[in-house]
This record gives structure tokens, sequence and C-alpha cells, in this order.
């Protein structure tokens, strides 16, 4: 009898696993599937390829920036349907005070400008996200999908209805030079993984975010300011889609109000897929950053072997699905594994 139970939660055991790291297993699977492909029909290398490794990371960058604000909004219980249009208005914003300004005070001077404006342009709507859902009750799927059209009309309008070409030098570096072989986007985007991973993971804000997730009712009784956090999430989502935004403005050497537009999608994605729960409560960085690579892999890898590019969708949305399912049994598989010990 006694061996049963051994046996048993030896098998618990390795389905916990399995599920607390199957977004990292279903990378390798890809990599390697795309690969084989690679070599056998194209007879050519996918992962062996500076090429392909630069694509894939700077594909990366925009989905993971708007993904990073969006995992801390995602573990504390709530949504943001607005990041995707929040930065397009930034990138119009940015690119309108480059436009203005580079005359009168150099190239320089108003590419610090224009970051300055952008992240302002960004923090407006967050800060109202915010306030919506904490002063106000308004629910964030409510609120965060109102300023989804908010942001998009404003952002069309700060454009006249079409993008805005911008020509900058320190820009221009920004969104196309390279360090050591290593875009600069890439170099951008990692230094905010590691400081929102701190964050997250080290300090009291990262705490209460995932107090507030787990359980609301508690973490007001323990002290934390619900209300408060809460607005600072959203501000906080709200300039990591503004880093997209001047990353974006900085790569095409234009602003554009829809430029966001399809990677809200992709954002959510890389957070699901990556581990957090829509229920809050769970999630890390270092996971949405994999969930982030999934999609960049599925997409780039897909036009690399030459499949029609709306398969990405579908693509995409199985894996979605597959995560909500994997994040439904994780705990029954974790639970049950604890439950014998």
């Amino acid at each position: 009898m006694s061996e049963q139970i051994r046996t048993r939660r030896r098998g618990q055991s390795v389905s916990a696993l399995l599920a607390r790291g199957w977004s990292w297993l279903f990378l390798v699977l890809l990599a390697i599937f795309f690969e084989l492909w690679a070599r056998l029909g194209l007879g050519t290398s996918f992962l062996f390829n500076a090429t392909n490794l630069q694509s894939i990371g700077v594909f990366t960058v925009e989905p993971l920036l708007l993904a990073l604000g969006q995992t801390f909004v995602i573990i504390a219980g709530g949504i943001d349907l607005s990041v995707g249009f929040v930065m397009g208005l930034s990138t119009v914003l940015m690119a309108q005070a480059i436009l203005m300004t580079s005359q009168a005070i150099g190239g320089t001077a108003s590419f610090v400008l224009g970051v300055l404006v952008a992240f302002a342009g960004a923090a407006v709507p967050g800060l109202v996200n915010g306030l919506l859902i904490s002063r106000l009750r308004v629910p964030p799927f409510i609120g965060t999908l109102g300023m989804y059209g908010i942001a998009r009309g404003a952002g069309f309008l700060a454009a006249a209805g079409t993008t805005v070409p911008v020509n900058n030098g320190p820009l221009f570096v920004l969104g196309n030079g390279s360090v050591a072989g290593v875009p600069v986007p890439v170099i951008v985007t990692a230094v905010v993984v590691l400081a929102l991973n701190y964050l997250l993971s080290d300090t009291k804000f990262g705490q209460y975010t995932y107090a507030i997730g787990g359980n609301r009712e508690a973490a007001k009784r323990a002290g934390i300011d619900v209300g408060r956090h809460t607005l600072l999430l959203y501000v906080l989502a709200a300039l990591c889609a503004a880093v997209g935004g001047i990353i974006y403005t900085a790569r095409f050497s234009a602003g554009a109000a829809q430029a966001g537009e399809p990677l809200l999608l992709d954002s959510i994605a890389a957070v699901v897929i990556g581990g957090a729960s829509l229920f809050g409560g769970s999630g890390t960085v270092t996971g949405t950053v994999i969930g982030a690579l999934i999609v960049a892999v599925i997409q780039y890898g897909l036009v690399f072997i030459n499949v029609v590019p709306f398969w990405q969708f579908i693509a995409v949305g199985v894996v979605i699905v597959v995560s909500v399912v994997v994040d439904q049994s994780q705990a029954a598989l974790i639970g049950g594994a604890r439950s014998d010990e």
C-alpha cells in the first residue's frame, strides 16, 4: 500500500512540475520544430542564424513591453485593454513634439523632450484608468475599454488621421542601432525587464500586488492601501506602453495612432502563456518574457517557413486556450501533490 502511495506521489510531483514549467518546455519544443523544418525543408538553420535571433528579439520588444505592465495589473486581478492605443498615442505625441522643436532646440534636446512628452501623454490615461477603477469602482474591463476608445480617438486626432514621420539622429540610433550585435531596442527592453523583475520579486510593491490579487479584502485588513496601489499599477502599465511607443517611433521613424492595436492580444497572451492567472494572485516577469518569446517565435517562425501569415492568429489563439486549461489544472495538480505529503 505504501508503495502505491509513493508511486502516486511521484506521478503527481511530475505532473505539478510540468504544470509549472510547461511554457519553458513549449518554447524549447517550438525552437526544435522550426529548426528541424528549416534544416529538412529549406536547407538552412532557424536557431543558429544571427539574423533570425536578432529579428525574433526585435519582434518581441513592443509586445513584451506592453505585457510587462499588463503582468502587474493581471497579478492584482485586473486587466488593461487600453495599453495598445495608449502606446499609439505616445508615439504620435513623441513624433509631434520632436517635429515642433527640433529646429529650435536641436536634435538631441528635441529627442529628450519627445521622450518626456511620450511618458506624460501615456501617464494621463493610466491615471484616469486607475482613478476610475480604484475610486469610482468601475470594473477594470469596462473602464479600460472606455479608455481604449478615448486613447484611440485622441491618437488619431493628434496625428490628423495619418502617420507622423520624423527624422531625428538619436531617435534613429535608439531604434536601429546595435551594441556588439545586439539591437539597442532589445538592450533597452532587457533593462526594463530587470528593473520590473526586481520591483515585483524583491520589493513591498510586488508583495502588495500579489496580496491584492490573492485576496483583496484580506489585503485591506492587512493595512494595504488597495486603492492607491491599484492606481499606481495602471499608471505603471501606461508607462510601459509609453516605452513601447518610444521604441516603435524610433524603429520606424514615425508616430502612428494604431501602432499598438495589434499588440493588445499578444501582450495578454504573453502574460497568460507565461503562467499568470487571469483570476489574479500569480505570475512572474520571467514567465511573461517566456510567453512573449513563444508568441514571437510562433509568428516569426511561421513567416520563416512560408506559412500564410493568417495562421499566426490561429496559432496564438490555440496557445492561449491551452494556457488557460493548464492554469485551471495547475492548482489541482500541485494541490494533489501536496495533499499526500
